[in-house]
């Protein structure tokens, strides 16, 4: 299957996206095929690849590009985040993700477990491959740190009525922010960019990460469960309070205390309640002032950056635009 159809219009790129699918796809081999077919139909179930995307868009300001290395770095960062993605809906109890049925909801629990070890195995296989080139080998065992740091964080404040702004934007950085701030840091250090050049990436990265989320809790509240690919308001039953609620949490607590306070228990109904009431408090608007904040940092940052003859800072910029101002 190809990658995504918003690539068509960068035909270069695409092309290094369908062999970095390739390279993900032989690189999956298990005894048992149906478990193996149902692994490989998560990269094919419609994903962006923006991870793997920014990684191989920012390799293009190295000095000694390398190929090669890319799309295995780029492999490693999607199957690292597809390895989260299946840990994620274990504990979400979820059924869908992007419209098709989850590893959980397929087979098992445990299958579904094990099924996310083995990517986390295969994402360290593609990197072995260049341990003795890799110059960021200890930021990217750091970056996986952080990654499960942020999910302990938001488990870690489940059903918290009392959750701050600061702490969700804590955890998103961890769990979101990081994979996009790393993506953009080796694709530039590892092919010969300049540690602060690379670090500014990493910058752009995280802001790109961030307003990234937050762009996507907004939908929760403003798009159908048909358009997201997964029910909508999931997480507030599972406790995960996301930065629409959290803002008109902390203006009108006692509006939602009643309904949260039944966590799993919630129905459909106190769903659409909990929907109506941040809209009632402008809690999506909210969100949005703090989305377009880091997306307004991000495109000033891509701004800055060296130009080339590929006119990677324009493809960038115009990706970035388009995914952080999607319509609500």
């Amino acid at each position: 299957m190809e990658p995504h159809d918003m690539w068509t219009s960068y035909p270069s790129l695409k092309k290094d996206l369908q062999k970095t699918l390739n390279l993900i796809s032989e690189s999956i081999s298990l005894p048992n095929k149906e478990v193996e077919d149902a692994i490989l139909a998560i990269f094919h179930s419609g994903g962006k690849l923006l991870r793997p995307a920014y990684l191989l868009l920012f390799s293009e300001f190295g000095t000694k590009v390398d190929k090669k290395k890319t799309i295995a770095l780029a492999a490693a960062i999607e199957t690292l985040h597809t390895a989260t993605l299946i840990h994620d809906d274990i504990v979400d109890v979820a059924d869908t993700r992007r419209g098709t049925k989850t590893m959980n909801a397929s087979f098992s629990t445990d299958i579904a477990v094990y099924s996310g070890d083995y990517l986390f195995i295969v994402c360290f296989k593609l990197l072995i491959q260049y341990q003795n080139s890799l110059k960021s080998i200890e930021l990217n065992t750091t970056s996986m740190e952080k990654v499960l740091l942020g999910e302990l964080g938001q488990m870690n404040e489940r059903y918290n009525i009392n959750v701050t702004v600061d702490d969700y934007l804590a955890n998103i950085t961890g769990k979101t922010a990081e994979l996009f701030a790393l993506s953009c840091f080796i694709g530039c250090f590892e092919n010969g960019g300049s540690k602060n050049l690379a670090n500014k990436c990493r910058e752009i990265g995280k802001d790109i990460g961030l307003a990234f989320q937050i762009v996507d809790d907004i939908l929760d509240y403003s798009q159908s469960e048909e358009t997201l690919g997964k029910p909508v308001l999931e997480d507030v039953r599972q406790g995960i309070y996301s930065l629409p609620l959290i803002c008109s949490i902390e203006e009108h607590p006692d509006f939602f205390e009643p309904i949260l306070s039944k966590k799993d228990a919630m129905t459909q109904e106190d769903a659409k309640q909990i929907h109506d009431l941040v809209s009632d408090c402008h809690g999506v608007e909210k969100a949005y002032e703090l989305a377009s904040h880091y997306t307004n940092r991000a495109l000033d940052g891509i701004q800055s950056l060296p130009n080339n003859k590929q006119n990677t800072k324009e493809i960038i910029y115009t990706i970035t635009k388009s995914i952080l101002q999607r319509t609500f």
